[in-house]
């Protein structure tokens, strides 16, 4: 059985609060991560980001971004490039998330720019993947997580991909309330793993994705596959994410 490290949970708070309520947030929060064993990232707003790594400072608590242009510069109106992003105090930052899949179509090719700019910048991508619902029951849930890895992942060296996160978000999960079990999940774990070492030979972190509570915490992270957990909804109250992250309801 592969040697787990330790616990990442990266809590992604799409489109609420303001600046202000990020720092009353991570005042609130930091306090409580003495001693936790998990390593702690936010996903914040772009307009939170400044403010979020500034309270952040002298913490367990990582400030990363939720999405980026892969170009360095230019013309784009209403986007944003990973130099802005460093600059402004990111760290990491999500790169094909479902929402941006099916709410913007971002294709896997585009995926793709964008890890490279990320790694080229010094800012860890968090590379999701997944599949849909009638995905899932057609039976091509393997196809769809190793069409995404093989096309996110192109042209990369071992390097390259030992320095990116991956988190596997079954997209009938996201929001919906649905979890797939911790034995779903880690089979799906398990696929993506195989594709990394057969194709790269090395391990990498994979996060589960997909309505994480406190109540289910203990059980994904109790599987041999599931490394941590990418945190949407429960992320956004102190006490809940606080409750979450030191895994004080176990399953």
């Amino acid at each position: 059985m592969r040697k787990k490290s330790t616990s990442l949970i990266i809590g992604n708070w799409k489109m609420y609060k303001t600046a202000k309520e990020a720092e009353e947030f991570i005042s609130a929060l930091k306090s409580q991560l003495d001693t936790a064993s998990f390593r702690v990232m936010l996903a914040v707003p772009f307009t939170d980001i400044r403010a979020a790594a500034l309270a952040a400072q002298k913490t367990k608590i990582v400030i990363g971004a939720q999405n980026m242009h892969d170009a360095e510069e230019g013309a784009f109106t209403g986007e944003i490039s990973a130099r802005m992003l460093k600059e402004a105090g990111a760290e990491f930052v999500l790169l094909g998330h479902s929402e941006r899949r099916h709410l913007f179509g971002e294709t896997n090719v585009f995926i793709q720019k964008k890890v490279k700019r990320a790694l080229a910048s010094g800012i860890t991508p968090v590379l999701c993947v997944g599949e849909s619902e009638q995905e899932r029951a057609d039976g091509k849930t393997e196809e769809v997580l190793i069409t995404q890895l093989r096309a996110c992942l192109a042209d990369f060296s071992a390097d390259d991909v030992s320095k990116i996160l991956l988190a596997y978000e079954p997209v009938w999960a996201i929001g919906t309330g649905k979890t797939a079990t911790p034995e779903i999940a880690d089979a799906a774990h398990g696929l993506c793993r195989t594709f990394l070492q057969k194709s790269f030979k090395i391990d990498l972190p994979i996060l589960y994705g997909g309505s994480v509570k406190p109540e289910n915490i203990g059980a994904l992270l109790s599987m041999p596959n599931i490394d941590g957990a990418l945190v949407g909804g429960a992320s956004l109250t102190v006490s809940t994410f606080s409750q979450l992250i030191r895994g004080t309801i176990k399953t």
